[in-house]
């Protein structure tokens, strides 16, 4: 393949700004095809989610199937999760596909505060999948979350590295003068990269990072060299948002000025 296939299981948001959409277009920037199959519906705009409505059991099940049985994938990305019984089928799915590169952004909760997921979700992603995962990539609030309300965004990080292979924790979503995301390896000190802030709250960059990861691992990209890409390409997306709505900006995923080059 010229063009490696990842596979896509989030949600859907009707803004197009994160979600699906956001998966879809920065695969593509990234030089790789996402296929995707839905996880739940949500009542959302640009400035919040307001309601979420799980994909039938059976139904996304059957399409899991019916896309595997037809392409091969370099990466699968888990967005957002509607229950504790999608997380169990997805891990089942990982057990059948061991060697394809796993990112894991658990999406919990909507920049304007809204709930994606239960307590019952996070639980099962910590239990079922996270020691499946080649990185997480949860932001600072989601890494509290995960361990119980930890303040200390190094613990979380040092709890969450004993559970997945790298946990990439963005600090976008904090009141520091820079964006430092942290990044933890089981084993390894602590290494931060720095990005200049930018004014205002973007709607799907989370979603952007963790897909374009998977996108640049699909291509053969070791971690660190997919890490370093995939965060250079989101920045450059964050800096030439655009608004769309009477909310947060969108990133400008497929915008010829933040392209990678090939």
């Amino acid at each position: 393949m010229n063009r490696p296939n990842i596979l896509v299981l989030s949600g859907h948001d009707p803004s197009g700004g994160a979600g699906l959409q956001a998966d879809i277009e920065s695969a593509a920037a990234n030089g790789a095809h996402a296929a995707v199959v839905p996880t739940l519906l949500t009542c959302q705009d640009t400035t919040n989610v307001y309601d979420v409505q799980a994909v039938d059991a059976d139904f996304f099940s059957r399409s899991l199937d019916c896309v595997c049985a037809d392409m091969r994938f370099g990466a699968i990305k888990i967005g957002a999760l509607a229950d504790a019984d999608q997380v169990a089928r997805i891990a089942r799915l990982t057990q059948d596909l061991p060697d394809i590169a796993l990112v894991v952004d658990p999406v919990l909760r909507a920049a304007g505060g809204g709930r994606l997921a239960d307590d019952a979700v996070a639980r099962a992603l910590i239990d079922q999948l996270f020691e499946r995962a080649w990185v997480i990539t949860p932001n600072a609030a989601e890494a509290r979350l995960l361990c119980d309300g930890q303040a200390d965004i190094d613990a979380c990080g040092r709890q969450l590295s004993d559970l997945a292979r790298a946990v990439l924790i963005t600090g976008g979503d904090e009141d520091d003068s820079e964006v430092v995301n942290r990044l933890y390896v089981r084993g390894q000190p602590m290494r931060t990269m720095r990005w200049p802030r930018l004014a205002g709250v973007f709607h799907g960059s989370g979603c952007t990072l963790a897909s374009a990861i998977a996108a640049q691992l699909a291509r053969g990209q070791e971690l660190d060299d997919a890490l370093e890409a995939a965060q250079a390409y989101t920045w450059h997306t964050l800096e030439h948002a655009f608004t769309a709505g009477r909310g947060q900006r969108i990133p400008a995923r497929l915008d010829e000025r933040v392209l990678p080059a090939r």
